[in-house]
């Protein structure tokens, strides 16, 4: 199974800078999302498919109905067009490293930035693939350009195809995904599927069918601000009180760098403020909503101390609720899991059932209504300088989704 215009596909996707805003109240998060949503919204409409919207809220979506004269399910193909507010997603400048030999890989693009094979083991195993790489001053964004990528192909192999069976196919891609608002405007009902899959995972082979529990803490402190000349006695900086807090949480355990596999942690995320006002946003992450409530009551317990110890200074503590395990969903589907891996199967890879140290769009629309687990796209480092993804692999994952896509067909 080929796919001939992936690799420029992608590139296509990857120039566009499509970066979120955490700070931003506008939705989508930032305009320039919408240099890439009507570029797909084109693409949709120039490959034949239906119903293709792009509406107000940056929502594309399109249909490719089926070929089969029996009774077919809708199926979701999803996928998010944002990347990652950590590193810059401008002038993003892709390099191909063509029969890649194995060995550390300088990126020209920033100073001592080098992907290494003694940090990134896996990446061995790829020896003489088409290696796709920044060239180090940005992130290389396939997180999730390449499930843009591989579902476009997949599908424009399908219309090109029509002898393969397929069902309803609905198309949606969808803005802000990674700051945790991707389904923040949509409804099941506008998706119009009975089950979905999002592309948007990392290793080739993956299936994932569990996510993180995620919460976000908001802890706000108020201080007294005067004059820091006749300040004696008088000012309360919330900046310093603020860096007290943070000073209390876990040094070796708890936090993202020093967890793994099925390990919670607290996470401070961002931080913004001055003497008479300081905020503090902090990611509580774990796979059980049990883990989540004993690490947002450990903050709270910090935070209560602060107070009793600074009477003259307030401090909110206010909980937001992200996301929750898809895994309570997806069990009661036991087919949707099946059939992934199954595709995967037939694509020539042995499957793998992971979880996820993260989230998806597919977490919430799961809770929503629509049943949707990961699929891999072949990315790894993603949300960093050192991202890097084989060609061969993004290959691999549109022929899963080919495939996935005529077993519900059947």
């Amino acid at each position: 199974m080929e796919f001939p215009d992936l690799l420029e596909r992608f590139f296509s996707y990857v120039k566009i800078d499509t970066q979120s805003s955490e700070i931003s109240e506008s939705y989508p998060s930032s305009e320039k999302q919408f240099d890439l949503l009507k570029k797909l919204k084109d693409e949709c409409i120039e490959m034949g498919l239906s119903d293709v919207v792009l509406n107000d809220w940056g929502y594309v979506l399109a249909t490719l109905k089926t070929n089969r004269d029996n009774e077919v399910p809708t199926i979701a193909l999803i996928a998010h067009v944002d990347t990652s507010p950590d590193v810059s997603g401008e002038n993003v400048k892709p390099l191909v490293h063509k029969n890649y030999d194995g060995c550390d890989v300088a990126l020209p693009g920033a100073k001592d930035i080098v992907l290494t094979v003694k940090d990134n083991p896996y990446l061995a195993e790829k020896k003489g693939h088409t290696l796709i790489t920044s060239d180090g001053s940005t992130l290389l964004g396939s997180d999730d350009k390449a499930g843009i990528t591989e579902i476009m192909c997949a599908i424009k192999y399908l219309v090109e195809h029509p002898d393969i069976p397929r069902p309803n196919i609905r198309l949606l891609f969808t803005p802000d995904e990674e700051i945790g608002r991707g389904t923040e405007h949509i409804t099941t009902d506008e998706i119009g599927a009975d089950f979905g899959y999002t592309v948007d995972g990392e290793k080739l082979g993956e299936i994932e069918d569990e996510t993180f529990c995620a919460d976000t803490v908001i802890i706000t402190v108020t201080g007294v601000n005067v004059h820091p000349g006749y300040a004696r006695n008088k000012m309360i900086n919330a900046i310093k009180l603020a860096a007290e807090i943070v000073e209390q949480f876990p040094k070796n355990g708890m936090s993202p760098e020093t967890t793994e596999k099925r390990e919670g942690y607290i996470h401070p995320h961002h931080f913004v403020g001055g003497n008479e006002q300081a905020v503090i946003k902090i990611l509580i992450r774990d796979f059980d909503e049990s883990g989540l409530k004993e690490k947002e009551d450990f903050l709270k317990g910090i935070v209560d101390k602060s107070a009793t110890k600074y009477p003259k200074a307030s401090f909110d503590f206010e909980v937001q609720e992200s996301y929750r395990n898809m895994k309570i969903v997806l069990d009661k589907y036991p087919q949707v899991l099946e059939k992934a891996l199954k595709a995967v199967q037939m694509a020539g890879i042995a499957p793998i059932k992971n979880i996820i140290r993260g989230g998806t769009d597919g977490a919430r629309l799961s809770f929503m209504g629509l049943p949707t687990p990961n699929m891999f796209t072949g990315g790894s480092n993603f949300h960093s300088r050192y991202e890097w993804i084989t060609l061969e692999d993004m290959q691999k994952s549109a022929e899963s989704i080919v495939h996935l896509m005529s077993l519900w067909a059947q």
